[in-house]
């Protein structure tokens, strides 16, 4: 029986990873389907050297949060909830009345952590996420590319 030649598995290193920009544009996008995107890109899935254990994803920003959509009823039934550190305030808001404040990125940015892993790779991967309510962000010398979603 001939020996088979066996193509070794490639590991990214941190000093081989090379990061991208993408902006993205939320106005009259469904929450869920732009969250999924962005987590990807965010984990590195998008790209052939991607290594479960090294985040090898890209840095994403993304303007016009405040106008993403909702689908079905949610932005009336859909609550999030936080706690403000002392014993018995938990505090709720619905996606509605989160949207219309000053806090609207907190929807998105609550729909992306959800999609990372639990763990202090996933916590690094997500602050590569920019999120701005309205459609002026601060990363202009990054040079950005636009990602298109849906």
């Amino acid at each position: 029986m001939p020996k088979r030649a066996f193509a070794a598995t490639r590991s990214v290193t941190a000093d081989q990873i090379e990061r991208r920009w993408y902006v993205v544009d939320a106005e009259d996008l469904v929450l869920g389907r732009l969250a999924t995107r962005i987590a990807m890109i965010l984990r590195g899935k998008h790209k052939p050297s991607f290594t479960p254990h090294t985040d090898t994803g890209d840095h994403v920003i993304v303007v016009n949060a405040e106008k993403v959509v909702l689908t079905g009823r949610k932005r009336e039934q859909k609550i999030y909830y936080r706690h403000t550190g002392h014993i018995g305030h938990v505090r709720s808001i619905t996606a509605d009345k989160l949207l219309a404040s000053a806090h609207s990125d907190r929807v998105l940015r609550s729909a992306v952590r959800g999609m990372l892993p639990k763990n202090s790779l996933g916590r690094e991967m997500l602050s590569k996420l920019r999120v701005y309510a309205g459609p002026e962000h601060p990363h202009a010398s990054q040079q950005p590319e636009v990602l298109t979603v849906g």
